[in-house]
């Protein structure tokens, strides 16, 4: 079962490196069993571990993806099925970003994540997969060549951004939504060097456009600006082209500002020298 209980082949629930299947499966997961309020002081004796946990998947997570090079997110829905002309295009998404010489980062489920991969893993690029510990057998879809399983979504969500470009987003539910709106969020409040976003198909995502640009706006609680972080396409070249082109254009400001900055830590070594050599000479009188 995928994580909305939709009927998909599946490697079994995995907590961390255990392996679970069948009547194994726990009714809950670690986020549930974490943010739980608990009872009594009982939660002392097992929070501490959960954090020696937590730590362990940041650094499992930081070690299989540090050397994976120039790669996109591409988010959307568990459900959509092989005959969907949603999955076609989130095939077509994954080929390209490999064609251009990204690795293809998603949820590792299936859907849209099963598309993206496949598409990569076709086209001789480099094919990612981040699970995520569920109480139904979802597994890694079998296009994916790199995959780390998380029990925490927060660890997981840190990995799709940390190593991510950009953002590719196609039609999907909540979790599409959650992962959209948190990088955005992340890039509105500078918490992150900009990326580009974007998403895939005018009849699925204008209906939201039109309520940002309509009741959030006019209401202030957002800005024109902030619009401008989302880029709406059809095409999926089209939506590879705004990530490589745009995501060219941040590197070189970033470069030109680290060089003003260093310009400017030099100017002002510079200008401590100068007076210290002013001070030497008038001590020297």
């Amino acid at each position: 079962m995928s994580d909305d209980g939709v009927p998909a082949p599946g490697s079994g629930y995995r907590k961390g490196p255990v392996l679970l299947r069948r009547g194994q499966i726990p009714a809950t997961t670690s986020d549930q069993r974490l943010l739980s309020r608990g009872e009594g002081a009982g939660w002392l004796h097992g929070d501490p571990w959960r954090v020696m946990r937590i730590q362990s998947e940041f650094v499992e997570g930081f070690g299989a993806l540090a050397e994976l090079g120039p790669a996109v997110s591409v988010f959307g829905s568990a459900r959509t099925l092989p005959e969907h002309a949603d999955f076609a295009m989130g095939e077509a998404v994954g080929r390209k970003l490999a064609e251009a010489g990204y690795a293809v980062i998603t949820g590792g489920g299936p859907g849209i994540m099963s598309a993206a991969n496949k598409g990569a893993t076709e086209a001789g690029g480099l094919s990612v997969g981040l699970g995520i510990e569920l109480p139904f057998e979802q597994g890694m879809n079998p296009w994916v060549d790199l995959g780390v399983n998380f029990r925490y979504f927060f660890a997981r969500k840190t990995m799709f951004v940390k190593y991510a470009e950009g953002f590719i987003v196609l039609p999907g539910g909540f979790g599409t939504f959650d992962e959209l709106f948190e990088a955005l969020t992340l890039v509105q409040t500078h918490k992150v060097t900009e990326f580009p976003i974007v998403l895939v198909g005018t009849d699925y995502w204008q209906g939201m456009i039109d309520w940002l640009r309509g009741p959030v706006l006019e209401r202030g609680m957002i800005r024109e600006a902030d619009l401008a972080l989302l880029q709406l396409v059809d095409d999926p070249e089209d939506a590879v082209r705004i990530v490589r082109d745009r995501g060219a254009e941040i590197r070189a400001a970033e470069r030109a500002a680290a060089a003003a900055a260093e310009q400017a830590q030099e100017a002002s070594e510079a200008e401590v020298d100068a007076e210290a050599g002013v001070e030497d000479g008038a001590g020297g009188r």
